[in-house]
């Protein structure tokens, strides 16, 4: 076979194939490009979902007409120096403008501040123009008009208009949370117009969500702070009863530079993972901040996915700082169940009803994005009374290491009745054996007692594991599993790791392992399932997550069962008791499946309910 060498208008027609995948790909090469050139005001403007037209204009520092000859060249950029570990901007590759050149019509006017007039430039599918003098003040316009008339086949690949055009707005919220300095302005024939102004201070990643994402995020996030060898992370999160069915409104940044990377997805995923149902996703906007040598932005053409140096140092952090938000949380949940359940009672509502299993109550307390914030602090047990403690319905054997209190939720201290002052009120009633119903100075809180209680018992569970350790039972036989040498290795790196949570191994020559102790919490398990996952773990995250999370669903489980079931009768000072308790424990606004344990109407809610508001 003969080697020979390719045009140049192949080459940036493959070229294309890699970065121009669809018009929002053409949008997010500009949009980076004129953030790059310094702009604090960007203009976009689209036609047909992009592949009509695509106009970008910015009041960036502009290029002179050399540059702006060089700029359509393959593999020529101002935003790269020899290191190339050392990124400080958005773009860097130098393919984007010949790409999009070659496989569309190209304009590119631009004016520098030495220059007395702008220059404009002319790429019809690949071929190049002489450029020509242009009235422009200072800045860039870039229009991009007839995408793909140069690969028609590549059109056969794109969705509606109305896709390609959702993509392209999705591009520019994900540029414009990144960049709340910048004003962003998104219009067109083929869309609602979207504007962004520029915000400034300590709060304008604040600002500029609630700009995107709405008020309801707002008064449903967690402020996301924390900081670890050189690493920063900041941003907000829903609270878990705040969640969607898919993970689009997950918004992730790196440096700046909006990303999809599978390993942040996935801290984000195990960060909730102890309180949101599987088929759920939490809504979060996140942004990692740490030195560019720490990270290989060059993995992907697109540069949607990013290679830490140490990845498990930036899992681990993501971790650690959603939970911990979410403990400080304590009982708070989402400001949506009130309007769901005021609009549920609403004559006519019937046919139209919606399940509540994913909205929560309207919290009193107010955060930093103007929203709800955490409740008051309450000490664990401030309000638990000596009979009020959770456990489980049927004893078991293997559970039997575990300090388990009793199942009463009897209590035998008096009621308090001035309790309407507490976030979840004074205890009144109880309907259908299963919902208590507590009176709030401004309002009313409804609680399904199973949920609630099932939370308790969680909580309680997680005490008494960390507190007593994780019981394990000997295996009479050792169990030796086969493993590449390079697993084995991860694994006895971290044998002292696996004991605290009950797995003892040791090595058993140089392809296997020998497992002696396993956690009595699991019973019978896989050994070389378990092993497999655990060595997984290790070479993708560097974390033993998989065997604390085994651990945790049995916990579960287990909290399930041993809860106050629907349909038992509950005393008065039982009912004040079960409140008392949820003040006093971290997560409880949700059960163990990610379901809201109470919905609270304010008095408002109930006024307008019967026509006096």
């Amino acid at each position: 076979m003969t080697v020979r060498r390719l045009s140049e208008t192949v080459i940036n027609r493959i070229a294309a194939g890699e970065v121009v995948e669809r018009p929002a790909s053409v949008v997010k090469e500009l949009v980076e490009n004129a953030i790059d050139a310094g702009a604090k005001r960007i203009e976009i403007v689209t036609a047909g979902g992009g592949t009509s037209l695509i106009r970008v204009i910015d009041d960036g520092s502009g290029m002179t007409r050399e540059d702006l000859a060089l700029a359509i060249d393959r593999h020529c950029t101002s935003k790269l120096v020899d290191d190339l570990l050392d990124i400080r901007t958005l773009g860097f590759r130098g393919e984007a403008l010949a790409s999009i050149g070659a496989v569309a019509r190209l304009s590119i006017a631009s004016r520098h501040a030495s220059e007395p007039h702008g220059w404009e430039i002319v790429v019809e599918g690949g071929h190049v123009h002489e450029a020509r003098p242009t009235g422009l003040s200072q800045g860039t316009r870039v229009e991009v008009t007839d995408l793909f008339f140069a690969t028609p086949a590549r059109l056969k690949f794109l969705k509606g208009e109305r896709a390609e055009g959702t993509a392209i707005t999705d591009v520019v919220k994900r540029l414009a949370m990144a960049h709340p300095e910048v004003r962003f302005a998104l219009t067109g024939s083929d869309r609602s117009a979207i504007d962004y102004p520029a915000v400034s201070g300590d709060d304008a990643f604040a600002d500029r969500l609630r700009q995107v994402l709405g008020a309801e995020f707002a008064e449903n996030a967690m402020p996301i702070e924390a900081e670890r060898a050189g690493v920063r992370l900041s941003g907000h999160a829903g609270l878990p009863t705040f969640h969607r069915a898919n993970g689009l409104q997950q918004f992730l940044f790196v440096n700046g530079r909006p990303v999809r990377d599978k390993l942040l997805l996935g801290a984000l995923r195990a960060g909730y993972a102890d309180v949101m149902s599987r088929d759920r996703h939490p809504v979060a906007a996140l942004s990692v901040t740490l030195d560019p040598h720490e990270v290989d932005v060059n993995v992907h053409p697109a540069k949607s996915d990013v290679r830490f140096r140490d990845p498990g140092l930036v899992r681990g952090l993501i971790v650690g700082a959603l939970r911990q938000s979410i403990h400080q949380a304590g009982h708070r949940a989402t400001s949506t169940g009130a309007s769901a359940t005021v609009a549920a009672f609403r004559p006519g509502a019937a046919s139209g009803y919606r399940s509540f299993a994913n909205v929560a109550p309207a919290p009193s307390w107010r955060g930093p994005l103007g929203g709800a914030a955490a409740a008051p602090s309450y000490e664990p047990g401030a309000y638990q009374t000596a009979a009020y403690q959770p456990g489980f319905a049927e004893p078991q054997a293997r559970f039997e290491a575990i300090d388990r209190p009793s199942a009463d939720a009897r209590a035998n201290q008096p009621l308090e009745t001035d309790n309407t002052s507490r976030p979840l009120g004074a205890a009144r009633a109880q309907v259908h054996a299963t919902y208590v119903i507590a009176q709030t100075d401004d309002g009313l809180v409804i609680v399904d007692q199973h949920a609630a209680h099932e939370r308790l018992v969680y909580e309680r569970l997680k005490t008494a594991l960390a507190r007593a350790g994780v019981a394990r039972q000997i295996l009479l036989i050792p169990d030796v599993v086969d493993l590449p040498e390079e697993d084995v290795a991860r694994l006895l790196r971290r044998a002292d790791e696996l004991a605290e949570v009950g797995l003892v191994i040791e090595g058993f020559g140089p392809g296997a392992i020998a497992i002696r102790e396993t956690p009595a919490l699991l019973g019978d398990i896989d050994a070389r399932a378990l092993l497999t996952d655990l060595a997984d773990d290790l070479a993708e995250w560097d974390e033993t997550t998989r065997l604390r999370e085994k651990l945790d669903h049995v916990a579960a489980t287990m909290a399930c069962h041993g809860s106050v079931r629907a349909g038992r009768k509950l005393r008065p000072e039982e009912m004040d008791a079960l409140l008392r308790e949820m003040e006093a424990t971290p997560g409880s606004g949700q059960c163990n499946h990610g379901r809201p344990t109470y919905v609270e109407l304010k008095l408002s809610d109930i006024e307008r309910l019967f026509g006096r508001r």
